[in-house]
């Protein structure tokens, strides 16, 4: 079999890392996404995942991220069987594939028009109303097309520190300016994250930048009308954090008692 070599750098590359953690997760015999999709595509990759630093410990943390933030958007889906699901940054994330929507939800998957074309090559495509955007999330023409008539999830994971405040600001106003109603979903890292990115092995090897840390979730629900935060979840208080080896779990304790540290990332869900 003929493997995928991968020309992306920066920001883009790290989406390997996150792919790499889903499918370390998925060896695990107390599996928590069961993604074997993204195992599937690991092993069709030439690429070297040493870079990404993954460790037991990491795998389980990026699983139970992305675990939450496909909770939030099943009940959101629960709710609003005709739903737009925006699922931002997309990369290789199998999300769709895990939620397995039905046809009445209107899906669009968004990254660069390269990771697009890399994704048609490694991931099975959904049947249904599904659609794959490439643009980069914060040009304004793609949202442009997308209808306004339903009510409209956003997922976002691993995006919003890759983008400058006012960027990540504007992209959340245009948002919730089109669509009548419905959630945003998306992980922040805190100040003290972006000092500490270069010992993020993912970040540093792949050359990446981030930009963006959030200090107070509430910050948001000024940026419009009516836009309130319902859920703002400490990662060192994700649910499912015992199932982390017993060092990462010490760690985790560790943080949650440290200034600054507690708040190193968020997983946040807003109404609007």
């Amino acid at each position: 079999m003929d493997r995928e070599k991968i020309t992306l750098s920066g920001a883009q590359e790290t989406l390997l890392a996150t792919l790499y953690g889903r499918a370390v997760d998925s060896r695990s015999p107390d599996s928590i996404l069961h993604d074997h999709a993204a195992r599937e595509a690991v092993e069709r990759v030439a690429y070297d995942f040493s870079k990404t630093g993954m460790t037991d410990t990491t795998a389980v943390g990026i699983a139970l991220r992305a675990k939450q933030l496909d909770d939030w958007a099943t009940e959101f889906l629960a709710e609003h069987q005709k739903a737009t699901v925006l699922h931002l940054a997309c990369g290789l994330d199998t999300r769709v594939q895990r939620l397995d929507p039905p046809s009445s939800v209107r899906w669009l998957d968004i990254d660069y028009p390269e990771v697009i074309d890399l994704r048609r090559r490694l991931l099975p495509e959904p049947t249904g109303n599904y659609e794959m955007v490439g643009a980069s999330v914060t040009d304004e023409a793609w949202l442009r097309e997308v209808p306004d008539d339903r009510p409209t999830v956003v997922v976002a994971e691993g995006l919003t520190m890759y983008l400058r405040k006012e960027d990540g600001k504007r992209l959340i106003q245009r948002i919730t300016e089109r669509f009548p109603s419905g959630q945003l979903l998306f992980d922040v890292y805190g100040p003290l994250g972006i000092r500490l990115q270069k010992m993020v092995p993912a970040v540093r090897n792949a050359g990446a930048t981030l930009h963006w840390g959030l200090d107070d979730p509430h910050e948001v629900e000024t940026w419009h009308p009516g836009l309130t935060c319902l859920d703002a979840v400490r990662s060192v208080d994700m649910p499912g954090v015992e199932k982390m080896p017993t060092s990462g779990r010490m760690s985790m304790r560790v943080m949650a008692h440290l200034p600054g540290f507690r708040d190193v990332g968020r997983i946040l869900r807003y109404r609007f």
